[in-house]
């Protein structure tokens, strides 16, 4: 039986084969969808104490917006007694030092100008607080400074603690949601991988991811690996990965805090250039402890492997099978592929995309909805717009995954001057 009987060529079925492993490889997490929705936010027990904790940020040139973070930390509903704040100046040529120590801080200057980054700064914090203040801290909670704490977020974070989890995260929102349309679709990606699949891996019991900032980890842990060496370009996957390999169960708690996402798709691009290439190299460093872990059962494993593997994989393949195909075809004229068969793969393509973006249309309707109290701006427009303009930053993923594989990609840090506080955030609501 032909192919061509049903309209079918081999490029053809060569895509849907590949959007068949797409729809299998990640309908777990539409069952996670549904789970949230029926369930709704995981509940965490009462915690028996209040334990004592180091926040630790990493600063190069935040003078704009590091204080605002410390104040914001200290200001909590918590306990003063039971907080410290400790920011590392890494390489700063501002003014870091005076304003985050002036907010209440403890700060250190690092000049290392060879192992430079937030990887780095962090290592040196976790040993230099481990040296001078030895037993003081029962755990580190990791921000980056142009990050902001809801009243709340340690005491939620501390009765996920009090649970025993010695690696949590918390929810990621945005501080500048209405900045424009790649800010909004950043705040509506991470709402959601907060509520439907950080949450849902709670609730299902298998372990969370944590993701850039907002996470706290036990002080057993950085004490038994001697700091943290996790310097990759995605240290924070690298991080959920490595947990994964060693049966450490990330918890979540719906502890907000608010990020700076980018404004520019030129910045954006930068960034996302570095985690793609960051998830290569985790994938090619941890496929087979993750392989491991899945032949052992754990589907914390399974899940992690689908979050650095298929997308890039995939995609590549995609792309590069079908540019060829369309290249080769048309040069050859008819011998290779018919301008019908050409035509059939264009078409293809097309409801490939097309069907790509409708679930991401779904995906982002989901999460408004759902997520809607947590979305501050000032221009409500914006999040009706940002419906639609959402797809368009998740397929910009395509490119970006296949110059990753072959762009040599370095860390660059990003430039944040979103000055407002807590009240200026929620108060957009």
């Amino acid at each position: 039986m032909e192919f061509n009987q049903f309209a079918l060529t081999p490029i053809v079925v060569f895509n849907l084969i590949i959007g068949a492993l797409f729809t299998v490889a990640y309908f777990y997490q539409a069952i996670y969808t549904v789970k949230v929705m029926l369930q709704g936010s995981v509940q965490l027990p009462e915690a028996k104490r209040r334990h004592r904790y180091a926040f630790v940020i990493a600063a190069h040139n935040e003078e704009m917006v590091v204080g605002n973070l410390v104040r914001s930390i200290l200001a909590q509903d918590y306990p003063r007694e039971l907080m410290d704040v400790f920011v590392v100046c890494d390489a700063c040529t501002d003014d870091t030092h005076r304003v985050a120590e002036e907010a209440g801080a403890v700060v250190w200057d690092r000049n290392d100008l060879a192992r430079r980054g937030k990887s780095w700064a962090l290592d040196y914090a976790f040993n230099r607080i481990l040296d001078d203040y030895p037993d003081t801290y029962e755990a580190f909670v990791v921000f980056d400074a142009d990050n902001l704490v809801s009243p709340d977020y340690i005491s939620v974070m501390n009765r996920a603690f009090d649970a025993g989890y010695l690696v949590c995260t918390g929810y990621r929102n945005s501080k500048n949601f209405d900045s424009s349309w790649i800010s909004a679709a950043y705040a509506l990606w991470f709402m959601r991988e907060a509520k439907f699949l950080n949450n849902a891996r709670m609730m299902s019991g298998t372990s969370s991811a944590i993701s850039g900032s907002g996470w706290l980890v036990s002080e057993r842990i950085i004490r038994g690996m001697h700091g943290w060496g996790f310097h990759s370009l995605t240290e924070d996957i690298q991080f959920s990965t490595f947990c994964s390999a060693n049966n450490v169960q990330i918890g979540y708690a719906p502890a907000e805090f608010y990020d700076e996402q980018p404004v520019t798709f030129k910045a954006s691009w930068v960034q996302r250039l570095r985690w793609s290439k960051g998830m290569y190299e985790v994938f090619f460093s941890y496929a087979r402890d993750l392989l491991k872990g899945i032949s052992r059962g754990r589907f914390a494993s399974y899940d992690l492997l689908i979050t650095v593997a298929p997308g890039n994989v995939l995609t590549l393949l995609s792309v590069s099978v079908n540019l060829t195909y369309l290249a080769i075809g048309a040069l050859s004229h008819g011998f290779i592929a018919t301008q019908a068969e050409l035509n059939m793969c264009v078409g293809s393509l097309v409801m490939t995309i097309a069907s790509m973006y409708l679930s991401f249309f779904v995906m982002g309707l989901i999460t408004t909805i759902s997520e809607r109290e947590h979305i501050h701006a000032k221009k409500r427009w914006r999040v009706v717009t940002n419906l639609f303009t959402f797809p368009i930053f998740e397929l910009s993923y395509i490119p970006i995954n296949v110059v990753a594989l072959f762009k040599k990609v370095e860390w660059v840090p990003t430039k944040h001057d979103i000055v407002v506080d807590v009240k200026d955030v929620v108060g957009e609501a």
